[in-house]
């Protein structure tokens, strides 16, 4: 996935439209009820409402979700993983082992728990990141006094990922052009595998210095734009005022009140503890 499908899909949002703090509002609740619930059924119910309000009102496409959410799911998997598996000496209620390596059922449960929070959590960060460009986040941050100079600098950095990708994406098509991943041999001679390797290495090796070098200077010639226009503190922008919407606001509280209500009902009927234990 292109870094910028990101940033299209929250221009082109139907939620662009609304205001930052509903869309904040749903966003951190969802994430800090992911946090504090117990993974099932409150992580659970967490994931369920934030792909339904992904794919429903704010119709980000589902080719564009699952895209998003690979790497991080991936990331989750591999710390599950991790958790998963005991280290030392054999756990009681082992259903696996070899050697200084375990797997039990209490292992288990905390890797999946730790899953569950995390895919819940990454789905609710996605409602904002997915709805609201950074200009706009940025615009509202402003209003809550934060030094200019740590706004500028995350503006700065957001810009410059797209110019580093792009700048990685054009090197990369010229190289593939130039047929620059293929080792150099002379007619007739046997194929090497690690021939092949050491080419792409040294192509690899080529694209970043050309790309760092690039960027580098992209930035130094931004720099002087921003001198010669006498730049000092910050450069406002000019914000477009929309209204917050009460409904919308009751309605992602309500919401939230309803999935704490059925975690607890739901405490009660099993026993479990409805909040997350500290592992």
């Amino acid at each position: 996935m292109h870094l910028s499908a990101l940033d299209d899909a929250a221009w082109s949002s139907p939620w662009r439209r609304r205001a930052v703090l509903d869309k904040a509002l749903l966003s951190a609740g969802l994430v800090l009820t992911a946090l504090v619930l117990a993974p099932v059924p409150g992580g659970i119910l967490v994931g369920v409402v934030a792909v339904a309000a992904l794919l429903g009102p704010a119709r980000v496409p589902a080719r564009l979700l699952l895209g998003t959410m690979a790497p991080p799911a991936l990331f989750i998997a591999i710390g599950a993983a991790s958790v998963a598996v005991s280290l030392g000496e054999p756990v009681a209620d082992a259903w696996w082992s070899f050697g200084p390596f375990s797997l039990g059922a209490a292992s288990v449960e905390r890797a999946g728990g730790l899953a569950v929070h995390a895919l819940a959590g990454t789905l609710a960060v996605l409602v904002l990141a997915t709805t609201t460009p950074m200009v706009d986040v940025l615009t509202s941050v402003r209003r809550l006094r934060v030094p200019d100079a740590c706004l500028e600098v995350a503006s700065l950095i957001y810009r410059l990922l797209f110019v580093l990708a792009d700048t990685a994406h054009t090197v990369r098509d010229a190289q593939r052009a130039r047929l620059g991943d293929a080792p150099a041999r002379p007619p007739g001679a046997p194929w090497r595998p690690g021939a092949v390797v050491a080419a792409r290495i040294e192509s690899a090796g080529a694209a970043v210095g050309t790309v760092l070098v690039r960027s580098w200077e992209r930035a130094r010639r931004l720099n002087e734009g921003l001198t010669g226009r006498g730049y000092e503190d910050a450069l406002h922008t000019l914000p477009i005022a929309r209204a917050r919407s009460p409904r919308f606001e009751v309605a992602t509280l309500a919401l939230l009140a309803l999935i704490w209500a059925v975690t607890l009902w739901s405490a009660q009927l099993t026993g479990v503890a409805p909040l997350r234990s500290a592992w």
